[in-house]
């Protein structure tokens, strides 16, 4: 049994990074080129242009693997965007399982992700059209405990305002609709606050080994892709699968490094400050790198949770998706309810296999909220479950309409199928 937990902690490592950490990076250090090209100017002009942020965090949801919606969910917390468009982010994510759709259904991929798109974008709006964000549920349990909540206001709405940040009416910006967060000793993490030359040294030199790695293990998760996502040895020799396992490892060991050690001599860590990180293209990537780092290191823990769950506990996650009947796009949204890709991948898997209709994977991408969540958890628990709550609702509600209307539909889209 420890072999097999041993094992399964190491391909956890080598696999987390090359299937989703390279695939992160690039998203992330596109992402924020623009900011750099653009000096910010993007997040200013979505921050004053409210009306298109849920068509915003619908398309970023949509990138296949989960980078774009990451880089959404700081940006609610900086208050730049609205929740109902964390909710239409996350609802439109494709996650990983994307890249195995897309791969071995891209018909089906089309379709559930149109499906996705239209329901992202009108789930979004009207959370933000009904004002039920975060402090509108603050409120009506404070109303039914006849308790205060934390001592700020509730305006607009059901919105919550901390008193240094109110805003009047006449206020331009998103205010009305975000929920804002006082800066609390503990929540951000310091940029540069520790001085030693040769750490600094070291840690800009492990950046600049990360980045060499990220691109090695971006050629490897492509090429993995491309070969159909093949079971891949681990082994350390001179081969697709030894350059597999060598790059994932190597930079999710870095990955942690930067994230625990080096981000406090080269800084960069602060998500909510991120917008003010792109004033050269140094530090383009420096941010580019810590975020993704940050990502890494949460799904590494999601990969372990899942996988030591599926051995300890003897789940079998595919055959729970594939019950008969409506029940399987309710076990398709019941699935996108647990973090990360890691099931949402088995799932993609077992529907270009014919074990789950089609109903139950868009279901799932439409419930899914794939490693993006981490993040949110990470900084706001409260918003994080509120978001889960609301991404699963449209997916039960359009999984079972599918199921009802079209029937099961197995292998729809399948090559070969």
């Amino acid at each position: 049994m420890f072999g097999e937990l041993w094992e399964i902690f190491v391909l956890s490592v080598r696999d987390g990074f090359v299937q989703v950490s390279a695939f992160v990076a690039i998203t992330v250090l596109l992402f924020s080129y623009v900011q750099y090209r653009t000096d910010g100017r993007l997040i200013e002009q979505l921050e004053s242009n409210q009306r298109a942020q849920p068509i915003f965090g619908t398309m970023m949801g949509l990138t296949p693997g989960c980078g774009g919606a990451i880089v959404v969910m700081p940006l609610y917390i900086r208050g730049s965007v609205s929740f109902g468009t964390v909710v239409a982010t996350l609802i439109a994510t494709a996650g990983d399982s994307a890249f195995v759709i897309l791969a071995l259904a891209p018909e089906a991929a089309l379709y559930a992700y149109t499906i996705a798109f239209g329901t992202a974008i009108l789930s979004g709006y009207a959370v933000d059209r009904a004002g039920i964000g975060v402090s509108r549920i603050d409120r009506a349990v404070s109303e039914l405990r006849s308790t205060a909540t934390d001592g700020g206001m509730v305006a607009n709405g059901g919105v919550h305002q901390s008193h240094s940040e109110e805003r009047s009416p006449a206020s331009p910006g998103v205010g009305s609709q975000v929920h804002h967060y006082e800066d609390v000793e503990g929540c951000e993490i310091e940029t540069g606050t520790r001085e030693s030359p040769f750490m600094e040294r070291l840690s800009k030199g492990v950046l600049a080994l990360w980045w060499i790695v990220a691109i090695g293990g971006l050629v490897a998760g492509v090429t993995y892709l491309m070969r159909g996502a093949p079971d891949v040895a681990l082994v350390a020799n001179v081969s697709f699968a030894g350059a597999f396992t060598i790059f994932g490892i190597v930079g999710t060991v870095l990955s942690f490094y930067l994230y625990f050690i080096g981000r406090r001599y080269i800084g960069h860590g602060q998500l909510r400050r991120a917008k003010d990180t792109f004033g050269t293209v140094h530090e383009t990537f420096t941010h580019a790198a810590m975020e993704t780092s940050f990502v890494t290191v949460w799904v590494l823990a999601a990969y372990l949770v899942y996988e030591y769950s599926v051995v300890l506990f003897s789940l079998d996650i595919a055959g729970i998706a594939a019950a008969a009947g409506v029940l399987a796009p309710i076990a398709g949204a019941g699935l996108g309810l647990i973090p990360g890709c890691g099931p949402q991948i088995v799932l993609a898997t077992a529907y270009s296999e014919g074990a789950i209709p089609f109903s139950a994977l868009t279901a799932n991408a439409i419930s899914q909220d794939g490693d993006a969540l981490f993040p949110l958890i990470a900084m706001d628990k409260k918003a994080a479950l509120i978001a889960s709550i609301y991404t699963t609702i449209p997916a039960l509600i359009v999984g079972v309409v599918l199921h009802l209307l079209f029937g099961p539909m197995f292998s729809f889209g399948v090559l070969g199928g």
